[in-house]
């Protein structure tokens, strides 16, 4: 009965050691992915919050509602607006009224506010000489009364965007170091346990290559394993929480998805690989006594 429980007990522990590695494997190659895709998505979040920063051209009182249409439609065909938006006196009055909570056209018994056009524009635009040229290209129409536009909130945004793409820059080789060194040291714990063996068969007269090959082609597969469930968990945020993302990460760019899947992959196989070759190679040369003290 002893003799049959061991071998059961000892495919236990190997089955339990394999997911172990796998897992731990995956949660790092899930979390390369997450970072791979922060990066490639950094300069769309910068140019998402740009983009939402945008002038305010408040028109003449007397200009008509024609005039006002095609000036919109003028600034729609140019290169560096992404979007208008026409508020008139009614509508800007409603909004004003929600804000402050009271009837003030009522109170006044005149509405004292004019109609605008709101502007958003292309992100390569939001620099401060480009804004400035564009300012005075808007106050050039007749029908333009002012022009307005956070010019602090502008320098602030892009002030930040600068610091923050250092900070990422940092943070990611920082991160890559971490999640390298997580996946060798899992690496290393499962040659660890096998180090008698791999004396054995170099006191057989095995060559350090033919040694060494089996434990590249399974960590290799422990690899590629991870880097498949990493990817399918990636894809399944990316699925379910799309809506939440909408505007700082398109789901539908299929060229991002695949460079994010091949770059876990090829992480996953190089990385174990390396560290495989390393901790193998250690305990092909250290002598059969200090098998006890490494």
């Amino acid at each position: 009965m002893k003799r049959k429980k061991r071998p059961a007990r000892l495919k236990r522990r190997l089955i339990k050691s394999y997911l172990t590695s796998t897992i731990s494997i995956t949660l790092v190659l899930f979390l390369v992915g997450m970072m791979s895709l922060l990066i490639l998505n950094a300069g769309r979040l910068s140019d998402y919050v740009r983009e939402h920063v945008g002038f305010t051209l408040v028109l003449n009182d007397d200009v008509r509602e024609a005039e006002i249409l095609r000036l919109q439609k003028i600034l729609s065909a140019t290169d560096y607006v992404k979007d208008t938006r026409y508020v008139n006196k009614e509508e800007a009055a409603e909004q004003l009224t929600k804000e402050l909570g009271e009837d003030f056209v009522g109170f006044l018994g005149f509405n004292p506010l004019f109609s605008s056009l709101d502007i958003k524009l292309h992100a390569e635009y939001m620099q401060q000489d480009s804004l400035a040229i564009l300012e005075n290209n808007f106050l050039a129409y007749p029908q333009v009364k002012e022009v307005y536009y956070q010019r602090d909130l502008v320098r602030i945004i892009n002030e930040n965007v600068k610091r923050i793409s250092l900070f990422l820059m940092i943070f990611s080789v920082l991160l890559l170091f971490i999640f390298s060194t997580l996946i060798n040291n899992t690496i290393r714990i499962a040659i660890y346990s096998q180090r008698f063996i791999i004396h054995t068969m170099k006191l057989v007269g095995a060559t350090r290559s033919f040694i060494r090959r089996p434990f590249i082609l399974k960590n290799i597969g422990y690899g590629v394993l991870g880097a498949l469930l990493a990817n399918l968990s990636i894809l399944g945020l990316i699925v379910s929480y799309r809506q939440d993302f909408e505007g700082i990460f398109d789901h539908q760019q299929v060229g991002t998805v695949g460079l994010v899947f091949a770059i876990v992959l090829v992480f996953g196989i190089l990385i174990s690989w390396l560290s495989t070759y390393l901790s193998v190679n250690k305990y092909l040369r250290i002598r059969y006594d200090e098998l006890f003290y490494t």
